[in-house]
């Protein structure tokens, strides 16, 4: 996961301690993003994809080698421009080397070759968020949610930019027409727009804004309308523990325990065991610049 995790972290590292130690992250980053990884690893598993012209395995400085390697890379593309196997393997290796300036142009190109994966123009979305291109990001996230309005990765991005340029409102406007138009769009497509997701990344809008009413009140109408459904539970208890309302929170852990499926029990349940260190019953709310949690430690 070292690529996601990556971009992740840079994004995630300029929202606030509410932002990131909430379910925008656990309950809906955790369980329900878009993995990039498994694109760029199958390229790499491809027979006769071959490494690249001049890099140097036995070479004992890793900086050199990656700079090496992404040089062949570079020669392949000067020969075939369209071989998506180097475009993929030097996007790897610069962003290994730090280079994400470097990453923009390949992506470009992997978006334009491959247009029905938009995992692609994602993570090109999120290269232009973590290097301040705030506008370029924007127009990419937007880009693919005009072909798939209920792609969440492309919402995460984009209520998070919104976010990062302090338009709580905007990215409100931006949820509610999602779920405004959910029913026409899965009339057509079936399941094209996830209510569940959307509703929980309104709610985690609402939380980082200290609307905790408004949040608590969609995570209750979503556990109504979903009843097998873990996440609005585990949304809520995550909420609660953070307000200090840790017997609520216990009890609500429980039940999200009991729904999540086998994959996920064990990190419901790790996450449950963080109440021993949530505030106390009545406790004020820790702001931005007083938590301590690491936002490393808190990213996907």
């Amino acid at each position: 996961m070292g690529t996601l995790i990556f971009y992740d972290d840079a994004v995630a590292a300029k929202r606030n301690r509410w932002l990131v130690i909430s379910v925008l992250v656990v309950a809906i980053g955790a369980f329900l993003a878009i993995s990039i990884i498994p694109i760029f690893a199958g390229w790499g598993d491809r027979p006769g994809a071959a490494s690249a012209p001049g890099s140097t395995p036995e070479a004992t400085d890793p900086q050199a080698e990656l700079e090496a390697r992404a040089r062949g890379y570079e020669l392949v593309l000067e020969r075939e421009p369209d071989n998506q196997t180097a475009i993929i393997g030097l996007v790897e290796t610069r962003i290994q080397l730090g280079d994400l300036q470097g990453v923009l142009e390949p992506l470009k190109k992997l978006a334009e070759l491959n247009p029905s994966v938009p995992e692609y123009q994602i993570l090109l979305g999120q290269t232009h968020q973590s290097l301040g291109n705030l506008d370029e990001a924007a127009q990419t996230y937007r880009a693919v949610l005009t072909q798939q309005p209920g792609n969440m990765k492309a919402l995460q991005g984009l209520v998070a930019l919104l976010l990062e340029q302090d338009r709580p409102q905007a990215a409100v406007g931006l949820l509610q027409d999602a779920l405004q138009s959910a029913p026409q769009q899965n009339e057509v497509t079936p399941g094209a727009v996830d209510v569940v997701s959307v509703r929980l990344l309104l709610a985690e809008v609402y939380v980082t804004q200290e609307r905790f009413d408004d949040a608590i009140q969609l995570y209750d109408e979503a556990i109504a309308n979903n009843t097998e459904d873990f996440r609005p539970l585990l949304a809520k208890a995550l909420v609660l523990r953070d307000m200090g309302r840790t017997g609520e929170a216990s009890r609500i852990f429980q039940q999200a325990g009991e729904l999540a499926p086998p994959q996920y029990k064990d990190q419901v349940r790790q996450l449950a065991a963080g109440l021993d260190t949530a505030p106390a019953e009545g406790a004020s709310t820790p702001d931005e610049d007083g938590g301590s949690a690491s936002e490393d430690e808190s990213a996907e």
